[in-house]
C-alpha cells in the first residue's frame, strides 16, 4: 500500500501499537533512515542495536519527535555506517518501530521492531539524520496455496535438522513460535534467512525477493549451506573431544599407575630418579675436589626445589653437563711409530716431509710416555688435506677425534661458555667437544682458525689463548661450568690457509707445519689410489667400471683442476662417474673407458689453458704466492710515449707492491748506464707498468727483481729468456729473500718453466723442498740485482744449481 503522507501530517498511531503492523495499518511515506553495515533485518524481528551516541543521537531524536516513532533500516554497501552517503544504500530495506532507546558510556542501545519491506522512493536529506520517501511492500493475506505449503514444510524440516546441532538455534526459534505460527508462510521464510550465517549479500538479496515462493527457494538453499556447515563443525568439535578425552584418560591412567607403583615401591618420582641418575654417573667419574664439593652443593639444592619451578631445570641441566663431562676418563694410547707411519701412508699419498714432521712429534710422545699438552698448526691451500691428516693422527694413536670450524666465530661464548644466569646458556665449544668425545684426552681440530672474527661480543682468538695454552689449559675455566677443567691431555690440531691473519700470542703457541700444493704427478697417484675408486664406490658402481688412462688423467689435472689441492679434481672425476652412470642406465655395458677426447664431452671446455707465452722487451714473468698456492705472474712495462717522464702502475696493485715498483724504478734510474741503458730513456719516457688479472688484487714485496728486470728490458729493447724470479729488491741493489719458496717452485713447474732466480737467502728453503719438486728445475741465487742482470740476457752457470732427473 502506498502513503504519500506529507513531512508534517504523519498519520497517527493505531490501536494496536507496540504490536505488528497488520495489513490495514497505515505507515509513514516519510520516514527517517537509518543505515548499517553488517546484515539487513527481515520483518518480523525483534532487534537490539548499538551504536555511537555522537553520531546517531540526531537521528533517533528526530524519530522520538514523531509520533510513528517509525525508522527505515538500509543495508550499506560498504563497511562503515558512518561513513556511508545516499549512493552506498541497498534500494530495499525494512521499516522498524523504535520501542526503547538508552545510552551509555557514548553508546546508544537501541530496541526496534522490524515490520514491512520498502523500496526507496527519493532521497529528502542526504545529510544525517538522512530521511527519504518510501513505497511499502505488505504482505499477503489468505491461506497459502499447496507449492508455498510444501516449501514451508520443507523450510520447518531443515530448521529441525538444524536444532540439534546448534542449541542458539532452540531460543531463536521458541521466540519466533511466540508471536508467529508455522502458518506464515512470509515470516518463516524471512525467520529462516535471519538464522544463517550468510554474507550480508546473501541476505539483502533474499530481503529484495518480494515474491513469496522465489524467496523461499533461496532461504532453502541458505539453509541447507547452513546445514552442512554446521554438521561439518559438529564432526570437528567431536573429533577434538574425543582426542582430549583420550589424553585425558590416559594422563589420569598415567597417575594411577605411578601411584600404584609408589605405593608397592617399584617406582620413584621424577626428582628421586633424577638424583640417582646423576649418583650412577658420579660413581664412574673422577671429580677434582672442588668439583665434588659443587655437585654435592647443587644436589641438595635439587632435593629441596620444586620439579615445576624455573630453578628445579636450571640446576638439573647444570648437573647432567657436569656429571656427563670425563672427568679422569682417558683412553689407552697407542704409542707405536710403526703404526703410525702405516696409517699416515693408507691414508695419504706425497707429503713425505708432513709425515716426518707428525712421526717425529709422536716419537717424543712416545719417548715420554704420554703425548699431551701439544698444538699443532697445518698451513696450506684449500684442498691439500689438512682436515684429513688430523683425522689419520687421531687413528695413529687410538684417540677419538672431534672437529668444529671456528671459522666465523665472533663471539667469545662460542669458546668459554656462557654464564648461568641467561636463559638457554650454555658451555662453550671445547666442553662440548669433550662430552660428545667421551674421553679426557681426544685429538680436537681447530678449523679455519685463520679466519676467526672479533665483534663487540668479545675476541674469540684471545680467548682461544687459555685453551692453547700447555702452561694454562690444564685449569680451563668455562663460563657455564664455572668449575676447573683440565684440557692438558688434549692433542689439539689446527689447520688455516695462511699465517697472516693468526694472532702473534696464537700463532706463538703452536707447532707450524707446512702443507705445500701437489705438483702434477702426486695428483695423477692421487687420483688413481684415493680419488677415483671413492668416487666411483659413492656412486654405487663395481669397482673398475669406470676407467681413466693416465694420459686421460694428466689432461684432466692440466686442463681442469690446476689448483694446489685436489679438491677440484675430485669434483671433476665425480662429474666424470654420475655421466658414466647415466650411460650405464642407458644401455652401455661396463667398464666405460673415458679417452682424453672424451674429456669435453663430460666436463665441457677446459678450464685452464696453457700459459701464453709473452715475449719482447719489458715482458718477464714471476713468481707469487697466494692462500691458494703458488702462482705466476707476468709484469709487463712499456713507454707510453716521451712527451715528459712519468711512471704509472696498474693491475690493483696494493701499497707494499706500488712501493716495490717504486724503489726499482728508482734503482734502475740511477744505475742505468751500469747496466747497459742508455740514461736518456728515463729522462723523456712515460713508463707504464702492468700487472695483468686486473680485476685480481695483488700485493707483496716478491715482485721487485721482477720490475726491475722488466725496465731494464724495456730500456735495453731486449726481451729476457725464459726464466722466472722472486724476490724483493732495495733502493741499493740488495735482494732480500721471501716466502712460499716451495709454492713458487710448484706452480713454475705446472707453468713449465725450467729456469728460476732465488734470494740467496733462500737456499735453505729450496734446499728443504723435497726432491721430487727441486727435480728438473735450475735455479740461480742473486744477493744483489748485478747477479740478476748478467741471467736476463745470457747463459750464466756460475751460480746455478741444476737438479736433474735421475
Amino acid at each position: 500500500m502506498k502513503n504519500d503522507s506529507s513531512d508534517q501530517g504523519a498519520p497517527a498511531e493505531p490501536k494496536n501499537a507496540g504490536g505488528l503492523a497488520r495489513a490495514n495499518e497505515v505507515l509513514p511515506g516519510l520516514i527517517h533512515l537509518l543505515p548499517v553495515a553488517a546484515r539487513p533485518f527481515f520483518p518480523g524481528q525483534a532487534v537490539p542495536l548499538l551504536m555511537r551516541a555522537d553520531h546517531w543521537a540526531p537521528t533517533l531524536e528526530a524519530v522520538g519527535e514523531t509520533d510513528h516513532k517509525v525508522l527505515g533500516v538500509v543495508l550499506v554497501r560498504n563497511e562503515s555506517a558512518e561513513e556511508a552517503v545516499p549512493g552506498d544504500f541497498y534500494n530495499i530495506g525494512t521499516a522498524c518501530r523504535v520501542h526503547r532507546v538508552h545510552e551509555q558510556d557514548g553508546m546508544l542501545q537501541v530496541l526496534v521492531e522490524c515490520l514491512q519491506r520498502f523500496r526507496l522512493a527519493g532521497v529528502v536529506n542526504p545529510e544525517t539524520p538522512f530521511s527519504a520517501r518510501v513505497d511499502y511492500f505488505p504482505e499477503l493475506s489468505g491461506p497459502p496455496d499447496d507449492q508455498v505449503k510444501a516449501y514451508a514444510m520443507a523450510v520447518i524440516n531443515t530448521i529441525k535438522e538444524l536444532l540439534p546441532l546448534n542449541p542458539l538455534y532452540v531460543e531463536e526459534l521458541r521466540m519466533f513460535l511466540d508471536r508467529f505460527g508455522p502458518e506464515d508462510p512470509s515470516h518463516l521464510s524471512d525467520f529462516a534467512a535471519s538464522l544463517t550465517t550468510s554474507t550480508k549479500e546473501q541476505l539483502q538479496e533474499v530481503l529484495e525477493t518480494v515474491d513469496l515462493l522465489q524467496r523461499m527457494e533461496k532461504v532453502l538453499v541458505l539453509l541447507n549451506n547452513e546445514l552442512e556447515l554446521a554438521r561439518a563443525q559438529q564432526k570437528i568439535r567431536h573429533s577434538v573431544e574425543e582426542r582430549m578425552q583420550t589424553q585425558q584418560r590416559e594422563f589420569f591412567l598415567r597417575e594411577q599407575l605411578k601411584a600404584i607403583q609408589k605405593e608397592l615401591g617399584i617406582a620413584k618420582d621424577d626428582r628421586t630418579a633424577e638424583l640417582d641418575r646423576f649418583n650412577e654417573r658420579i660413581k664412574k667419574l673422577t671429580l677434582t675436589d672442588e668439583a665434588k664439593k659443587r655437585v654435592d652443593e647443587e644436589m641438595d639444592k635439587l632435593a629441596m626445589l620444586e620439579t615445576g619451578s624455573p630453578e628445579y631445570a636450571v640446576t638439573r641441566n647444570y648437573l647432567d653437563w657436569i656429571t656427563l663431562l670425563p672427568w679422569g676418563s682417558h683412553s689407552q694410547d697407542k704409542l707405536n711409530l710403526k703404526r703410525a707411519r702405516r696409517v699416515l701412508d693408507r691414508d695419504h699419498y706425497g707429503l713425505k716431509d708432513v709425515k716426518e714432521r707428525i712421526l717425529e712429534f709422536l716419537a717424543v710422545g712416545i719417548m715420554k710416555g704420554e703425548i699431551a699438552g701439544s698444538i699443532i698448526l697445518l698451513v696450506g691451500p684449500p684442498g691439500v688435506g689438512k682436515t684429513s691428516i688430523g683425522r689419520s693422527i687421531a687413528d695413529a694413536l687410538g684417540r677419538r677425534f672431534y672437529r668444529f670450524s671456528v671459522g666465523g666465530i665472533r663471539d667469545e661464548a662460542e669458546i668459554k661458555g656462557h654464564r648461568r644466569t641467561y636463559i638457554g646458556a650454555m658451555p662453550g665449544k671445547f666442553l662440548q667437544a669433550m662430552k660428545d668425545a667421551g674421553t679426557a684426552n681426544p685429538v680436537i681440530m681447530l678449523d679455519e682458525i685463520d679466519k676467526i672474527g672479533a665483534s663487540f661480543h668479545g675476541d674469540p682468538a684471545s680467548a682461544l689463548l687459555e685453551v692453547l695454552d700447555p702452561e694454562q689449559n690444564n685449569d680451563f675455566l668455562d663460563h657455564y661450568l664455572d668449575l676447573r677443567f683440565d684440557l692438558s691431555k688434549v692433542l689439539f690440531v689446527c689447520t688455516a690457509n695462511q699465517l697472516d691473519s693468526i694472532p702473534s700470542p696464537l700463532l706463538d703457541r703452536m707447532e707450524v707445519i707446512q702443507l705445500s700444493g701437489y705438483i702434477a704427478s702426486e695428483k695423477l697417484q692421487i687420483a688413481n689410489k684415493y680419488l677415483l675408486p671413492r668416487q666411483i664406490e659413492r656412486a654405487g658402481l663395481e669397482k673398475g667400471a669406470i676407467k681413466l688412462d693416465k694420459g686421460t688423467l694428466n689432461a684432466l689435472i692440466e686442463g681442469y683442476a690446476r689448483d694446489a689441492g685436489v679438491r677440484r679434481l675430485e669434483k671433476q672425476l665425480g662429474k666424470i662417474v654420475r655421466k658414466g652412470t647415466v650411460k650405464m642406465l642407458e644401455g652401455v655395458e661396463p667398464p666405460i673407458q673415458v679417452a682424453t677426447a672424451d674429456l669435453k664431452e663430460y666436463l665441457g671446455s677446459p678450464v685452464f689453458r696453457d700459459e701464453r707465452r709473452l715475449t719482447g722487451p719489458g715482458l718477464v714473468t714471476g713468481l707469487a704466492w697466494t692462500a691458494m698456492g703458488g702462482a705466476t705472474l707476468n709484469i709487463e712495462a712499456v713507454r707510453t710515449h716521451s712527451f715528459n717522464r712519468g711512471f704509472k702502475l696498474t693491475g690493483q696493485l696494493g701499497d707494499v707492491m706500488k712501493e716495490s715498483a717504486e724503489i726499482a724504478y728508482g734503482y734502475l734510474v740511477s744505475r742505468a748506464e751500469e747496466f747497459g741503458a742508455d740514461p736518456a730513456f728515463f729522462e723523456k719516457a712515460f713508463i707504464h707498468v702492468h700487472v695483468p688479472a686486473g680485476a685480481t688484487p695483488k700485493d707483496g714485496p716478491s715482485a721487485g727483481i721482477t720490475i726491475a728486470s722488466a725496465l731494464l728490458s724495456l730500456a735495453r729493447n731486449r726481451p729476457v729468456r725464459r726464466i722466472a724470479m722472486t724476490g724483493e729488491i732495495t733502493l741499493t741493489g740488495e735482494v732480500f729473500p721471501v716466502g712460499g719458496v716451495r709454492e713458487k717452485l710448484i706452480a713454475a713447474r705446472r707453468a713449465g718453466i725450467k729456469e728460476l732466480i732465488l734470494p740467496e737467502e733462500n737456499r735453505g728453503d729450496f734446499d728443504e723442498t723435497p726432491e721430487h719438486v727441486r727435480k728438473g728445475l735450475r735455479v740461480h741465487f742473486a744477493s744483489r740485482f748485478e747477479d740478476v742482470v748478467p741471467l736476463l740476457f745470457r747463459e750464466q752457470r756460475s751460480k746455478a744449481i741444476s737438479v736433474n732427473p735421475g
